[in-house]
């Protein structure tokens, strides 16, 4: 298979050179435990994926953007006692950005997508901390597990090594998958607060207790067939997206009624 032009991993200087690139790509996934089941980089498969596909639908549509490698550790601050659970503080996760968004800019590409495949990482204070210093820079971030209605295509609810999680993987690479049977039920277990309970106050899960598996639904239901259509229409939309930053002044975002 010939280089990719939209992948940077794959392209070289020689295409590099003659393209004018509207619109980075970077896909942020996390190491991490998931369930029994799914392996440790289960975040990092599906970005490169979904990120290498909405990347070529875009690149069709005459959109010229690249997707840059996936950055494969995340915070994990309430996974530590698991091993190799691998943190990077939010703090890190700026240093990064702001450097990597200055190598950007003065490289003329103003446009940054973040593809995000972690919950745990929350990249829009980060964001509105970078448009302080790069006023230029347009920056935005999609949440892929957040694009389209999970209960439209899962029947368990869950948020890691979930139905929807195991769907995807079993779509995109089943070898890395175990047998369903070998995999934990994804119970958890209720904080005691209860305005935690009911939604309207937060605190960072303490994932070994909170957790029976390290999984946070049922993966039982999961198949191929839902995780390819969910991703199918994941992709589309974000591909979408990414056309539409492509072809939009971002200098120029809102129209005056």
């Amino acid at each position: 298979m010939s280089p990719r032009p939209y992948i940077l991993a794959e392209a070289n200087w020689k295409t590099i050179k003659e393209v004018k690139y509207e619109v980075a790509v970077l896909p942020w996934g996390a190491t991490e435990a998931h369930n029994y089941h799914l392996p440790y980089c289960t975040d990092v498969i599906q970005c490169d994926f979904i990120a290498s596909e909405a990347g070529r639908i875009a690149w069709e549509t005459g959109a010229k953007v690249m997707i840059m490698p996936t950055i494969p550790f995340g915070v994990q601050t309430g996974q530590l006692d698991i091993p190799f659970c691998l943190n990077i503080n939010p703090s890190t996760q700026l240093l990064i950005l702001k450097d990597l968004v200055h190598s950007l800019l003065v490289q003329g590409i103003r446009k940054l997508v973040l593809l995000n495949g972690h919950g745990g990482n929350d990249f829009r204070q980060m964001i509105r901390e970078l448009q302080g210093f790069f006023p230029d820079m347009f920056i935005a971030e999609i949440n892929w597990f957040k694009v389209v209605t999970r209960a439209n295509y899962f029947d368990a609810p869950g948020d890691h090594a979930d139905e929807m999680e195991t769907s995807a993987m079993l779509h995109i690479a089943p070898h890395l998958v175990l047998p369903l049977s070998e995999a934990g039920d994804g119970s958890t277990n209720k904080n005691k607060l209860k305005a935690i309970q009911e939604g309207w106050a937060w605190t960072p899960r303490q994932w070994t207790k909170a957790t029976n598996d390290t999984g946070a639904g049922n993966p039982y239901k999961a198949t191929a067939e839902k995780g390819a259509k969910h991703l199918g229409d994941t992709i589309t939309k974000i591909a979408s997206f990414l056309t539409d930053v492509a072809q939009t002044d971002t200098a120029n975002l809102y129209e005056h009624n």
